[in-house]
């Protein structure tokens, strides 16, 4: 169910704020005409129209590198929300006469400048950074950096109250500020939605249709999907050569399944994240071998760092039959212009999420999307 927002501004813990650090601009501005609408449509909204949430600001820098943050607006007694995308790369400045891109740790360093901006003001400060800052590096196995933990210790020490994020890679990261709040929400139901909408003759029933999850890392997300829709649950466990280490991590020997025959069926994988892409493609070969009707592959956050090329030839190739993901951070140009690319818009879900936040409302049906997916399972078809 969604949240009753009759009163949405009526009894606010304060006045909504929102800033986008530099990348996060068209999030913001989405999120922004989805709260102008809760807004408008509300009680007090009637009586006064709001125009804008967004607070401006800017990360201005110098010839030499350096840079500082700069907020244009007061936010003092503000409910703040500072959006902040990490991973988008298509943001550039120009250092000593060169075009450098922001790396994700210049993308923190200017979410610290924000927030270092404030100078304490705002009644409250959330972080909405939908793909976690290091989230990748969020455990140690030798000798070797936390950067994600010392990333919230971090917000923690300056004043940050919470972090609503999406798909963490290991939300159990959130253990290393037990007093700052950690909200880690999925678009589950946000990417189910834009695959029935592009594929309506879809059946979603255990004889037409399974999950498989493309390693155990992403057993747990596999398995709600599994169960919500009522679906076999197969899976594929990557076996690496430890020995040798390639870009930074070990490379993948083989692909091995485990599950039921996927023979004639369509066949759902979802991951946090695509990547180079070459994990991804490579086991949905392996499906389509095996003989499964079509494939259909999922991931919160559509990174491509190698282009979109080889997925154009797999999909050419008949390998895979649609890539549906999220708005959630970067996505590259060359995306608009793949027909087998569907992108699911989160804006409006986290639109909600604030304005129950500020309201002081529960946000625990918006953490569990589930019956809102048996009722989008319940009208296909109809």
């Amino acid at each position: 169910m969604t949240p009753d927002f009759s009163v949405f501004g009526e009894t606010p813990s304060a006045p909504i704020a929102l800033i986008a650090t530099p990348g996060a601009e068209e999030l913001a501005t989405l999120i922004d005409n989805r709260l102008i609408k809760l807004f408008n449509e509300s009680h007090l909204g009637k009586k006064l129209q709001k125009d804008t949430f967004i607070i401006k600001s800017t990360c201005p820098r110098f010839t030499n590198g350096d840079a500082k943050g700069l907020i244009y607006e007061t936010v003092r007694g503000k409910d703040l929300y500072i959006i902040c995308d990490p991973g988008n790369h298509g943001v550039t400045y120009t250092m000593m006469g060169k075009e450098i891109p922001l790396t994700p740790d210049e993308h923190y360093a200017n979410l610290k400048r924000i927030i270092c901006a404030c100078t304490g003001k705002p009644e409250r400060i959330t972080v909405i950074m939908p793909m976690l800052y290091g989230g990748r590096q969020h455990r140690r196995t030798a000798r070797e950096s936390l950067d994600c933990a010392m990333m919230l210790q971090e917000l923690y020490g300056m004043g940050v109250s919470d972090i609503i994020t999406f798909d963490a890679h290991d939300p159990r990261v959130c253990n290393a500020v037990p007093f700052m709040g950690f909200d880690n929400y999925f678009a589950h139901y946000q990417i189910l939605k834009s695959l029935v909408k592009k594929f309506p003759d879809i059946n979603i029933d255990k004889n037409s249709m399974m999950v498989i999850s493309p390693d155990e890392g992403a057993m747990t997300r596999n398995v709600f999907y599994a169960s919500v829709l009522g679906l076999d649950l197969g899976m594929f466990y990557k076996r690496r050569d430890y020995s040798t280490i390639v870009n930074g991590r070990n490379p993948i020997v083989a692909h091995e399944y485990i599950g039921s025959p996927v023979m004639g069926m369509d066949v759902f994988v979802a991951d946090d994240m695509i990547a180079t892409g070459d994990s991804i493609l490579k086991l949905a070969r392996e499906i389509k071998e095996k003989g499964a009707h079509r494939v259909f592959l999922a991931a919160t956050f559509s990174l491509f760092t190698e282009g979109v090329e080889k997925f154009s030839r797999a999909y050419e190739d008949g390998v895979f039959d649609a890539v549906i993901s999220t708005n959630l951070t970067y996505r590259i140009p060359e995306l608009k212009d793949c027909e087998w690319f569907l992108e699911a818009d989160i804006s409006k879900y986290i639109a909600f999420i604030i304005a129950a936040a500020n309201v002081h409302e529960s946000v625990s049906n918006l953490l569990d999307p589930s019956q809102k997916i048996r009722d989008l399972v319940a009208r296909i078809g109809k």
